[in-house]
Protein backbone atom coordinates (compact mmCIF):
# COMPACT_ATOMS: atom_id res chain seq x y z
CA UNK A 1 0.00 0.00 0.00
CA UNK A 2 1.03 3.97 -0.93
CA UNK A 3 1.74 6.31 2.11
CA UNK A 4 2.08 9.89 2.08
CA UNK A 5 4.16 11.36 4.98
CA UNK A 6 3.89 15.15 6.04
CA UNK A 7 6.68 15.89 8.36
CA UNK A 8 6.02 19.31 10.38
CA UNK A 9 7.97 21.32 12.37
CA UNK A 10 11.40 21.07 13.56
CA UNK A 11 13.91 19.19 12.78
CA UNK A 12 13.78 16.75 15.91
CA UNK A 13 10.46 15.98 14.59
CA UNK A 14 11.94 15.32 11.23
CA UNK A 15 14.11 12.45 12.84
CA UNK A 16 10.88 10.98 14.58
CA UNK A 17 9.51 11.21 11.33
CA UNK A 18 12.26 9.34 9.83
CA UNK A 19 12.30 6.88 12.42
CA UNK A 20 8.23 6.19 11.35
CA UNK A 21 9.45 6.03 7.94
CA UNK A 22 11.67 3.35 8.39
CA UNK A 23 9.55 1.19 10.35
CA UNK A 24 6.75 1.80 7.28
CA UNK A 25 8.95 0.56 5.03
CA UNK A 26 10.43 -2.12 6.56
CA UNK A 27 7.30 -3.65 6.90
CA UNK A 28 6.34 -3.32 3.05
CA UNK A 29 4.59 -0.02 2.62
CA UNK A 30 5.25 2.62 -0.33
CA UNK A 31 6.44 5.91 -0.04
CA UNK A 32 4.41 8.50 -2.05
CA UNK A 33 4.70 12.40 -2.66
CA UNK A 34 1.12 11.98 -4.22
CA UNK A 35 -1.68 12.44 -2.09
CA UNK A 36 -4.46 11.34 -4.91
CA UNK A 37 -2.76 7.95 -5.18
CA UNK A 38 -1.88 7.49 -1.18
CA UNK A 39 -3.63 4.49 0.73
CA UNK A 40 -2.39 6.08 4.39
CA UNK A 41 -1.91 9.47 5.02
CA UNK A 42 0.29 10.23 8.18
CA UNK A 43 1.04 13.59 9.37
CA UNK A 44 3.66 14.41 11.81
CA UNK A 45 2.57 17.77 13.42
CA UNK A 46 3.83 20.62 15.40
CA UNK A 47 2.45 23.06 17.89
CA UNK A 48 5.25 25.06 19.38
CA UNK A 49 4.30 28.52 18.56
CA UNK A 50 0.48 29.58 17.06
CA UNK A 51 1.49 29.71 13.48
CA UNK A 52 3.14 25.83 13.87
CA UNK A 53 -0.15 24.94 15.39
CA UNK A 54 -2.64 26.73 12.24
CA UNK A 55 -0.02 24.99 9.40
CA UNK A 56 -0.84 21.50 11.46
CA UNK A 57 -4.63 22.18 11.82
CA UNK A 58 -4.57 23.23 8.20
CA UNK A 59 -2.23 20.49 7.26
CA UNK A 60 -5.01 17.92 8.78
CA UNK A 61 -7.96 19.39 7.65
CA UNK A 62 -6.55 19.40 3.82
CA UNK A 63 -5.74 15.54 3.60
CA UNK A 64 -9.03 14.92 5.81
CA UNK A 65 -10.65 16.04 2.45
CA UNK A 66 -8.96 12.86 0.97
CA UNK A 67 -10.19 10.68 3.61
CA UNK A 68 -13.57 11.65 3.08
CA UNK A 69 -13.16 11.02 -0.65
CA UNK A 70 -12.74 7.45 -0.09
CA UNK A 71 -9.28 7.93 -2.37
CA UNK A 72 -7.31 7.23 1.64
CA UNK A 73 -7.99 4.76 3.37
CA UNK A 74 -6.46 5.98 6.84
CA UNK A 75 -5.88 9.33 8.00
CA UNK A 76 -3.45 9.43 11.35
CA UNK A 77 -1.67 12.54 13.54
CA UNK A 78 1.82 12.04 15.16
CA UNK A 79 3.57 14.09 17.30
CA UNK A 80 3.17 17.23 19.34
CA UNK A 81 -0.52 18.40 18.21
CA UNK A 82 -1.13 14.57 18.90
CA UNK A 83 -0.06 14.66 22.27
CA UNK A 84 -0.94 18.08 23.18
CA UNK A 85 -4.70 17.90 21.63
CA UNK A 86 -5.27 13.98 21.59
CA UNK A 87 -8.92 14.11 22.26
CA UNK A 88 -9.99 17.03 20.36
CA UNK A 89 -8.78 15.50 17.50
CA UNK A 90 -10.59 12.14 17.46
CA UNK A 91 -14.07 13.94 18.89
CA UNK A 92 -14.02 16.75 16.09
CA UNK A 93 -12.23 15.29 13.26
CA UNK A 94 -13.96 11.75 12.69
CA UNK A 95 -11.79 11.10 9.59
CA UNK A 96 -8.88 10.66 11.74
CA UNK A 97 -8.23 7.24 12.64
CA UNK A 98 -5.45 7.39 14.65
CA UNK A 99 -3.92 10.00 16.82
CA UNK A 100 -0.51 8.97 18.32
CA UNK A 101 1.73 10.71 20.78
CA UNK A 102 5.40 12.23 20.93
CA UNK A 103 7.07 8.70 22.76
CA UNK A 104 4.60 6.46 21.11
CA UNK A 105 5.62 6.49 17.34
CA UNK A 106 7.17 2.96 17.63
CA UNK A 107 3.49 1.64 17.15
CA UNK A 108 2.90 3.65 14.13
CA UNK A 109 2.53 0.12 12.16
CA UNK A 110 -0.16 -1.53 14.74
CA UNK A 111 -2.23 1.73 14.53
CA UNK A 112 -2.23 1.44 10.97
CA UNK A 113 -3.85 -1.86 11.14
CA UNK A 114 -6.34 -0.88 13.26
CA UNK A 115 -7.66 2.11 10.91
CA UNK A 116 -7.35 -0.42 7.68
CA UNK A 117 -9.93 -2.97 9.91
CA UNK A 118 -12.03 -0.11 10.99
CA UNK A 119 -10.99 0.22 14.30
CA UNK A 120 -9.80 4.22 15.83
CA UNK A 121 -7.19 4.34 18.15
CA UNK A 122 -5.02 6.77 20.39
CA UNK A 123 -1.48 5.28 21.48
CA UNK A 124 -0.07 7.45 24.47
CA UNK A 125 2.79 6.05 26.01
CA UNK A 126 4.36 7.90 29.30
CA UNK A 127 6.00 10.99 28.77
CA UNK A 128 9.76 9.92 30.18
CA UNK A 129 9.36 6.89 27.37
CA UNK A 130 12.08 6.84 25.09
CA UNK A 131 11.66 5.37 21.68
CA UNK A 132 14.86 2.84 20.64
CA UNK A 133 16.82 4.49 17.15
CA UNK A 134 16.07 2.13 14.18
CA UNK A 135 19.25 1.14 12.33
CA UNK A 136 16.70 1.28 9.38
CA UNK A 137 16.05 4.76 9.32
CA UNK A 138 14.91 6.68 6.09
CA UNK A 139 17.28 9.84 5.34
CA UNK A 140 14.85 11.94 4.23
CA UNK A 141 17.38 15.32 3.75
CA UNK A 142 18.81 13.95 0.48
CA UNK A 143 21.96 11.62 2.01
CA UNK A 144 24.50 13.65 2.72
CA UNK A 145 23.75 14.86 5.93
CA UNK A 146 21.43 13.79 8.08
CA UNK A 147 20.37 14.88 12.21
CA UNK A 148 21.17 12.82 15.29
CA UNK A 149 19.09 13.10 18.03
CA UNK A 150 20.85 12.61 21.11
CA UNK A 151 18.38 13.48 23.89
CA UNK A 152 14.77 14.18 24.23
CA UNK A 153 12.15 16.40 26.27
CA UNK A 154 13.74 18.99 28.23
CA UNK A 155 13.80 20.13 32.61
CA UNK A 156 14.33 23.93 32.04
CA UNK A 157 10.75 24.61 31.68
CA UNK A 158 10.86 28.70 30.93
CA UNK A 159 7.99 30.74 30.99
CA UNK A 160 7.19 30.46 27.26
CA UNK A 161 7.71 27.12 26.24
CA UNK A 162 5.24 24.08 26.08
CA UNK A 163 8.21 21.22 24.84
CA UNK A 164 8.37 19.91 28.51
CA UNK A 165 4.46 19.12 28.94
CA UNK A 166 4.68 17.55 25.27
CA UNK A 167 7.81 15.61 25.12
CA UNK A 168 8.69 15.15 28.80
CA UNK A 169 11.64 15.47 30.86
CA UNK A 170 15.55 15.52 29.44
CA UNK A 171 16.48 12.01 28.26
CA UNK A 172 19.77 10.98 27.05
CA UNK A 173 20.28 8.27 24.44
CA UNK A 174 22.53 6.25 25.54
CA UNK A 175 25.67 6.78 23.85
CA UNK A 176 26.47 3.21 22.43
CA UNK A 177 23.08 3.26 20.18
CA UNK A 178 24.13 6.56 18.99
CA UNK A 179 27.17 6.05 17.95
CA UNK A 180 25.63 2.69 16.23
CA UNK A 181 23.23 4.51 14.55
CA UNK A 182 26.06 7.09 13.57
CA UNK A 183 27.73 4.35 11.98
CA UNK A 184 24.85 3.15 9.81
CA UNK A 185 23.91 6.86 8.45
CA UNK A 186 28.07 6.79 7.97
CA UNK A 187 27.52 3.64 5.66
CA UNK A 188 24.64 5.21 3.90
CA UNK A 189 26.49 8.07 2.64
CA UNK A 190 25.97 10.83 5.14
CA UNK A 191 28.74 12.89 5.60
CA UNK A 192 27.65 15.56 7.90
CA UNK A 193 26.20 14.57 11.29
CA UNK A 194 23.84 17.23 12.72
CA UNK A 195 23.45 17.16 16.72
CA UNK A 196 20.05 18.12 17.38
CA UNK A 197 18.05 17.73 21.24
CA UNK A 198 15.82 20.70 22.94
CA UNK A 199 19.12 21.03 24.14
CA UNK A 200 22.29 19.35 22.99
CA UNK A 201 24.65 20.83 25.92
CA UNK A 202 23.25 18.36 28.43
CA UNK A 203 23.84 15.48 26.77
CA UNK A 204 24.68 12.29 29.51
CA UNK A 205 24.02 14.44 32.84
CA UNK A 206 20.84 12.17 33.41
CA UNK A 207 22.02 9.10 32.65
CA UNK A 208 25.88 9.27 33.55
CA UNK A 209 25.92 11.87 35.95
CA UNK A 210 27.87 14.35 34.15
CA UNK A 211 27.99 15.82 30.61
CA UNK A 212 29.32 14.06 28.23
CA UNK A 213 28.95 15.57 25.34
CA UNK A 214 32.47 16.09 24.54
CA UNK A 215 32.79 12.26 24.78
CA UNK A 216 29.98 11.62 22.86
CA UNK A 217 32.16 13.67 19.95
CA UNK A 218 34.86 12.30 20.36
CA UNK A 219 33.80 8.62 19.65
CA UNK A 220 31.81 10.20 16.95
CA UNK A 221 34.71 11.63 15.19
CA UNK A 222 36.23 8.19 15.06
CA UNK A 223 33.66 7.51 12.76
CA UNK A 224 34.98 6.56 8.67
CA UNK A 225 32.94 8.45 6.67
CA UNK A 226 31.63 11.64 8.60
CA UNK A 227 33.08 14.69 7.73
CA UNK A 228 31.31 17.39 9.78
CA UNK A 229 29.93 17.70 12.90
CA UNK A 230 27.23 20.60 13.56
CA UNK A 231 26.19 21.20 17.24
CA UNK A 232 22.96 22.85 17.55
CA UNK A 233 20.60 23.94 20.44
CA UNK A 234 23.01 25.17 22.88
CA UNK A 235 21.73 26.67 26.04
CA UNK A 236 24.76 28.96 26.75
CA UNK A 237 25.09 28.83 30.77
CA UNK A 238 25.78 24.99 29.87
CA UNK A 239 28.77 25.79 27.37
CA UNK A 240 31.25 23.83 29.44
CA UNK A 241 35.47 23.85 29.07
CA UNK A 242 35.53 20.17 27.79
CA UNK A 243 33.25 20.91 24.93
CA UNK A 244 34.86 24.25 24.06
CA UNK A 245 38.26 21.96 24.22
CA UNK A 246 37.30 19.05 22.16
CA UNK A 247 35.71 21.46 19.45
CA UNK A 248 39.76 23.17 19.33
CA UNK A 249 41.28 19.91 19.10
CA UNK A 250 38.50 17.80 16.38
CA UNK A 251 38.98 19.09 12.80
CA UNK A 252 35.63 17.26 12.36
CA UNK A 253 33.80 19.34 14.67
CA UNK A 254 31.97 22.55 12.60
CA UNK A 255 33.29 25.92 14.50
CA UNK A 256 29.61 26.88 14.89
CA UNK A 257 27.34 26.95 17.52
CA UNK A 258 23.53 27.75 17.71
CA UNK A 259 23.09 29.30 21.03
CA UNK A 260 19.28 30.22 21.73
CA UNK A 261 19.26 33.22 23.50
CA UNK A 262 15.86 34.48 23.73
CA UNK A 263 17.07 38.09 24.78
CA UNK A 264 19.63 39.89 26.22
CA UNK A 265 17.21 42.16 29.16
CA UNK A 266 17.98 41.17 32.56
CA UNK A 267 14.29 41.54 33.29
CA UNK A 268 12.68 39.62 30.52
CA UNK A 269 15.42 37.14 30.94
CA UNK A 270 13.80 36.38 34.24
CA UNK A 271 9.93 36.25 33.37
CA UNK A 272 11.52 34.16 31.03
CA UNK A 273 12.70 31.63 33.52
CA UNK A 274 16.23 32.13 31.72
CA UNK A 275 18.90 31.51 33.47
CA UNK A 276 21.67 34.08 32.29
CA UNK A 277 21.77 37.64 32.16
CA UNK A 278 22.89 40.02 30.08
CA UNK A 279 26.92 39.98 31.56
CA UNK A 280 26.78 35.89 31.14
CA UNK A 281 25.86 36.39 27.64
CA UNK A 282 28.50 38.92 26.49
CA UNK A 283 31.38 36.69 28.89
CA UNK A 284 30.22 33.28 27.33
CA UNK A 285 30.05 34.72 23.94
CA UNK A 286 33.48 36.87 24.51
CA UNK A 287 35.11 33.11 25.70
CA UNK A 288 33.90 31.51 22.31
CA UNK A 289 35.41 34.10 19.96
CA UNK A 290 38.41 34.67 22.21
CA UNK A 291 39.02 30.43 21.78
CA UNK A 292 38.08 29.68 18.52
CA UNK A 293 38.71 32.88 16.83
CA UNK A 294 36.66 31.52 13.50
CA UNK A 295 33.39 29.98 15.42
CA UNK A 296 30.31 31.11 13.67
CA UNK A 297 27.19 31.75 16.28
CA UNK A 298 23.45 31.45 15.49
CA UNK A 299 20.86 32.88 17.98
CA UNK A 300 17.56 33.03 17.95
CA UNK A 301 15.21 35.70 19.71
CA UNK A 302 11.73 36.41 20.79
CA UNK A 303 10.27 39.90 20.25
CA UNK A 304 7.41 41.59 22.64
CA UNK A 305 7.30 39.08 25.63
CA UNK A 306 4.53 39.88 28.12
CA UNK A 307 5.60 42.93 29.67
CA UNK A 308 9.08 43.95 27.60
CA UNK A 309 9.17 47.73 27.38
CA UNK A 310 10.56 49.88 24.65
CA UNK A 311 13.61 50.53 26.90
CA UNK A 312 14.23 46.25 27.21
CA UNK A 313 13.69 46.20 23.31
CA UNK A 314 16.69 48.74 23.11
CA UNK A 315 18.48 47.09 25.56
CA UNK A 316 18.04 43.66 23.31
CA UNK A 317 18.93 46.11 20.20
CA UNK A 318 22.25 47.80 21.60
CA UNK A 319 23.11 43.50 22.93
CA UNK A 320 22.66 42.38 18.99
CA UNK A 321 24.38 45.66 17.98
CA UNK A 322 27.80 44.97 20.50
CA UNK A 323 27.66 41.38 19.80
CA UNK A 324 27.19 41.18 16.32
CA UNK A 325 25.84 37.51 15.87
CA UNK A 326 26.60 35.77 12.50
CA UNK A 327 22.96 34.12 12.28
CA UNK A 328 20.23 35.43 14.03
CA UNK A 329 16.42 34.47 13.33
CA UNK A 330 13.66 36.39 15.49
CA UNK A 331 10.05 35.07 16.41
CA UNK A 332 7.54 37.16 17.82
CA UNK A 333 6.05 35.86 21.14
CA UNK A 334 3.32 33.29 21.19
CA UNK A 335 0.71 33.06 24.00
CA UNK A 336 1.11 29.00 24.57
CA UNK A 337 -1.62 27.83 26.79
CA UNK A 338 -0.79 25.98 29.58
CA UNK A 339 2.46 28.29 30.13
CA UNK A 340 3.26 30.65 32.64
CA UNK A 341 3.94 33.88 30.04
CA UNK A 342 0.78 33.42 28.83
CA UNK A 343 -1.27 34.63 32.05
CA UNK A 344 0.95 37.43 32.70
CA UNK A 345 0.04 40.99 32.36
CA UNK A 346 1.07 43.17 29.92
CA UNK A 347 0.49 41.25 26.96
CA UNK A 348 1.79 42.78 23.60
CA UNK A 349 -0.59 43.28 20.49
CA UNK A 350 0.64 41.58 17.28
CA UNK A 351 1.29 44.97 15.32
CA UNK A 352 3.90 45.88 18.45
CA UNK A 353 5.43 42.21 18.09
CA UNK A 354 5.96 42.28 14.69
CA UNK A 355 7.26 45.81 14.76
CA UNK A 356 9.69 44.77 17.20
CA UNK A 357 10.53 41.70 15.72
CA UNK A 358 11.05 44.02 11.89
CA UNK A 359 13.79 46.29 13.96
CA UNK A 360 16.07 43.08 15.45
CA UNK A 361 16.26 41.73 11.55
CA UNK A 362 16.87 44.30 9.86
CA UNK A 363 20.12 45.69 12.39
CA UNK A 364 20.74 41.44 11.71
CA UNK A 365 20.57 42.24 8.26
CA UNK A 366 23.00 44.94 8.21
CA UNK A 367 25.51 43.28 10.39
CA UNK A 368 25.16 39.77 8.35
CA UNK A 369 25.63 41.42 4.90
CA UNK A 370 28.83 43.04 6.33
CA UNK A 371 30.06 39.89 6.96
CA UNK A 372 29.34 38.34 4.14
CA UNK A 373 31.10 40.83 2.47
CA UNK A 374 34.18 40.70 4.79
CA UNK A 375 34.07 36.93 3.12
CA UNK A 376 35.20 37.95 -0.39
CA UNK A 377 38.62 36.61 -1.32
CA UNK A 378 38.27 33.86 1.01
CA UNK A 379 38.73 30.25 0.08
CA UNK A 380 36.53 28.28 2.05
CA UNK A 381 35.83 24.13 2.10
CA UNK A 382 31.70 23.70 0.73
CA UNK A 383 29.80 21.33 1.18
CA UNK A 384 27.80 20.80 -2.22
CA UNK A 385 23.89 20.60 -2.04
CA UNK A 386 22.62 20.16 -5.36
CA UNK A 387 22.70 21.76 -8.79
CA UNK A 388 20.30 24.76 -10.73
CA UNK A 389 20.99 22.56 -13.66
CA UNK A 390 19.27 25.88 -15.94
CA UNK A 391 21.92 28.37 -14.38
CA UNK A 392 24.92 26.10 -14.09
CA UNK A 393 25.31 27.24 -10.79
CA UNK A 394 26.07 24.69 -7.65
CA UNK A 395 24.60 25.19 -4.49
CA UNK A 396 26.53 24.69 -1.60
CA UNK A 397 27.05 25.39 2.43
CA UNK A 398 29.90 26.25 4.13
CA UNK A 399 31.07 25.18 8.04
CA UNK A 400 29.53 28.43 9.18
CA UNK A 401 26.20 27.47 7.48
CA UNK A 402 23.18 24.86 8.85
CA UNK A 403 21.00 23.65 6.45
CA UNK A 404 17.94 25.46 6.17
CA UNK A 405 18.36 28.01 8.35
CA UNK A 406 21.08 29.88 7.02
CA UNK A 407 22.96 31.03 3.78
CA UNK A 408 24.11 29.04 1.17
CA UNK A 409 26.91 29.00 -1.20
CA UNK A 410 26.51 29.61 -5.41
CA UNK A 411 29.83 28.26 -7.17
CA UNK A 412 30.10 28.94 -10.72
CA UNK A 413 32.09 25.78 -12.16
CA UNK A 414 32.65 23.70 -15.37
CA UNK A 415 33.55 21.16 -13.11
CA UNK A 416 31.33 18.10 -12.83
CA UNK A 417 30.24 18.04 -8.76
CA UNK A 418 27.81 15.48 -6.67
CA UNK A 419 25.65 16.49 -4.03
CA UNK A 420 27.66 15.06 -0.90
CA UNK A 421 31.07 16.27 -2.58
CA UNK A 422 33.43 18.70 -0.51
CA UNK A 423 35.29 21.28 -2.43
CA UNK A 424 37.37 24.43 -2.33
CA UNK A 425 35.66 27.23 -3.02
CA UNK A 426 37.34 31.14 -3.71
CA UNK A 427 34.74 33.31 -2.93
CA UNK A 428 34.12 36.29 -5.39
CA UNK A 429 30.74 37.51 -4.51
CA UNK A 430 28.36 38.48 -1.78
CA UNK A 431 24.63 38.72 -2.72
CA UNK A 432 22.30 39.60 0.57
CA UNK A 433 23.10 36.62 3.04
CA UNK A 434 24.45 34.39 -0.02
CA UNK A 435 27.62 34.18 -0.95
CA UNK A 436 29.11 33.48 -5.18
CA UNK A 437 32.29 31.37 -5.80
CA UNK A 438 34.23 29.88 -7.76
CA UNK A 439 36.26 26.56 -8.12
CA UNK A 440 39.94 26.93 -6.34
CA UNK A 441 42.82 26.04 -7.99
CA UNK A 442 43.29 22.95 -5.31
CA UNK A 443 39.53 21.89 -6.38
CA UNK A 444 38.63 19.06 -3.71
CA UNK A 445 40.21 17.97 -0.12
Amino acid sequence: MKLLFLSLGCDKNLVDSEEMLGLLTAHGYEITDDETEADIIIINTCCFINDAKDESVQAILEMAEYRKSGSCKALLVTGCMAQRYKQEILEELPEVDAVIGTTAYESIVSAIEKALGGERSMDIEPLDHLPQPMKGRVVTTGGHYAYLKIAEGCDKHCTYCIIPKLRGPYRSVPMERLIAQAETLAGQGVKELILVAQETTLYGTDLYGHKCLHLLLEALCKISGIRWIRILYCYPEEIYDELIEVMIREPKICHYLDLPIQHASDAVLKRMGRRTTRADLTEIIHNLREKIPDIVLRTTLIAGFPGETQEQHEELMDFIDEIEFDRLGVFPYSQEEDTPAASMPDQHDEETKLSWQEDLMELQQEIAFDRAEQMIGRTVTAMVEGELPDDHVYVARTYGDAPNVDGLLFINTAETLMSGDFARVVITGAQEYDLIGEIADEFTE
